[in-house]
């Protein structure tokens, strides 16, 4: 976050007593605001950081996300020529644990009934209005522990908050096959919200399917350029690596 240019950022960390190590610096760093204090899970933990913070435009990372070069002058431009839209959907590009590529996520407006089925949003390309938080009051439900985001949507379809989506991609996220969204929790709380479903939203899961890819192919997400990404890796904290892509998809393999 701190080699974005052109940008003014205030980087809020909220840390649960962390045990490992993390307190012996992270309460030094000139660099960040650090809160130290016991929450409810990352959601909370998130509402918490939504609340302190004071920028006019916000979004949050989880450890296993960063933001690409020049993403937050990007959103910062949108938003400036946009100023109806409330909430702004990237794109995010899928790595590994040593940053080699697995795939591109495009962004789609999730469909408000669909989305139980496909939710096409990565939270670390989501980027609102304070305003969202601060006079909407629209706050993530700590009930749930791992699929907070998808429920925040639904939230923001409700109250029909302006979104719109943004053909650029923004961060990187690490696909370490251990993600908050692989634990048995996550898989629980995907049945739980698949039940919330209305029933005939469940009975027309396979043109649920259908509907998706097609919304994908007409945003052009199965026709995607060669491209690079630059990212810090575990090998190269303190620099950024280029890591080319002479053929990039939107399949997420190991994800399907």
């Amino acid at each position: 976050m701190a080699d974005q240019k052109e940008v003014e950022l205030v980087h809020i960390v909220q840390d649960a007593c962390s045990d490992d190590g993390t307190l012996r610096w992270l309460p030094h760093d000139p660099r960040v605001r650090a809160f130290i204090e016991k929450d409810a899970g990352v959601y909370d933990a998130v509402n918490r950081g939504f609340k302190r913070a004071d920028g006019e435009i916000l979004a949050y990372l989880n450890c296993d996300e960063q933001y690409l070069p020049g993403g937050l002058k990007a959103v910062g431009d949108f938003f400036a020529t946009h100023p109806s839209i409330e909430v702004l959907l990237a794109g995010t590009i899928v790595i590994d644990e040593t940053g080699n590529y697995i795939c591109h996520r495009p962004s789609l407006i999730p469909h408000p009934y669909y989305m139980f089925f496909h939710f096409p949003v990565l939270s670390s390309s989501i980027f609102l209005r304070r305003r969202v938080i601060h006079t909407r009051g629209i706050l993530f439900d700590p009930h749930w522990r791992d699929l907070g985001d998808l429920h925040w949507v639904r939230t923001l379809l409700a109250n029909k908050v302006p979104m719109a989506v943004f053909d650029h991609f923004t961060s990187a996220f690490t696909d370490t096959g251990k993600n908050m969204a692989l634990k048995p929790n996550a898989l629980r709380e995907r049945q739980e919200t698949f039940a919330m479903a209305p029933q005939w939203v469940r009975y027309q899961r396979y043109f649920a399917r259908t509907h998706h890819f097609l919304r994908k192919m007409f945003a052009g997400h199965f026709s995607l350029s060669p491209t690079n990404y630059s990212i810090y890796t575990l090998q190269s904290p303190d620099r950024r690596v280029v890591f080319n892509v002479p053929k990039a998809t939107t399949v997420w393999w190991n994800r399907m």
